[in-house]
């Protein structure tokens, strides 16, 4: 049984007659999560922009990757931590999204995320400062570089490496793996199990159900600091999973929480069917990360430094900002 858009598209279906979203979806994309300003209203780019727009970004990625070759050639100081995080690590997005959109987020019509509250700014600071220090022990480091949660998780968005999730799809339930820290939920699709009072996880707890053609996740409880892009515990996070065609899959999600940011926010992705596979992800592989990232810190208090060069410029950046 199949579901058929077009002549050269079918929608695979299952015994039970429910859209099959099983498979491994590549959800890697050069399409930003923000409209550009310069882009204004502009919702959707002309075939040509896009092929211009990927040919750019081809042009400078490899720029920065010849630039790399000088960094590793000093190997002192800011240029030493600079060189252990570069372009051999990163799977990043190349084309744009399928629907040529000028970016993931599509409400606010304008593309962009609504400023976040004075409310959430204030809950967050303690914890992003947190990270600007050297680490007293590793409850002061992220949440990710802890390999608790994923960077590209709750929801899902194009990160710079393991950008691929699988679906295995029973009757009763749905199982979702992000490859990113191996993120994994089993969601009923009846819509049952209420969400626990007071209790909180690292993911979340997630519901599903389908309506129509769509199966719609909805998931609450997180955890502090694990609640997705600067959120509290009070939000709602609703994703949308629909099969477009053959090789597509539509992944559509919103953000919830008034006290965090003052309207909700909405994305939108085609996801790419793929043949990749998922594969382990080690994190820290035989935990090297944590306790060197630890015994630097306790050298710099040693000898009484306050400079902030263990830290990659990339990453003092996000920080600035």
């Amino acid at each position: 049984m199949a579901y058929s858009t077009s002549l050269e598209a079918e929608i695979p279906a299952k015994p039970w007659g429910k859209p099959s979203l099983e498979g491994n979806w590549d959800f890697k994309t050069a399409t930003r999560l923000n409209r550009p300003k310069n882009l204004a209203n502009k919702e959707f780019l002309t075939a040509e922009e896009a092929s211009k727009i990927e040919a750019d970004i081809q042009t400078s990625r490899a720029a920065a990757t010849a630039k790399e070759g000088e960094v590793r050639k000093g190997l002192d100081g800011q240029s030493d931590v600079d060189a252990g995080y570069n372009s051999g690590f990163l799977e990043l997005g190349n084309k744009l999204d399928k629907s040529l959109r000028t970016s993931i987020i599509f409400d606010p019509p304008n593309g962009r995320m609504p400023a976040m509250t004075a409310a959430a700014q204030a809950r967050n600071q303690p914890y992003w400062h947190m990270q600007s220090l050297p680490p007293e022990g590793p409850e002061m480091r992220a949440l990710t570089d802890r390999c608790l949660i994923g960077m590209n998780n709750n929801p899902m968005r194009s990160g710079a490496y393991n950008n691929i999730m699988q679906i295995v799809q029973s009757e009763s339930h749905i199982v979702i793996q992000v490859e990113m820290v191996n993120d994994h939920r089993v969601i009923p699709t009846d819509g049952s199990g209420a969400s626990p009072s007071g209790a909180q996880f690292w993911k979340g707890f997630a519901t599903g159900q389908w309506v129509a053609d769509t199966f719609v996740v909805t998931t609450t409880n997180f955890k502090p600091y694990a609640a997705p892009m600067g959120t509290g515990d009070q939000v709602v996070l609703t994703e949308r999973f629909t099969r477009l065609d053959g090789n597509t899959l539509q992944y559509e999600w919103t953000v919830e929480d008034p006290e965090s940011y003052p309207v909700p926010f909405s994305g939108r992705q085609q996801l790419r069917l793929t043949t990749d596979n998922v594969y382990e992800y080690a994190c820290h592989e035989g935990n090297y990360s944590m306790p060197l990232v630890l015994k630097a810190a306790r050298k710099q208090d040693k000898e009484g430094g306050s400079d902030s060069t263990w830290m990659p410029s990339w990453f003092k950046g996000r920080l600035a900002n």
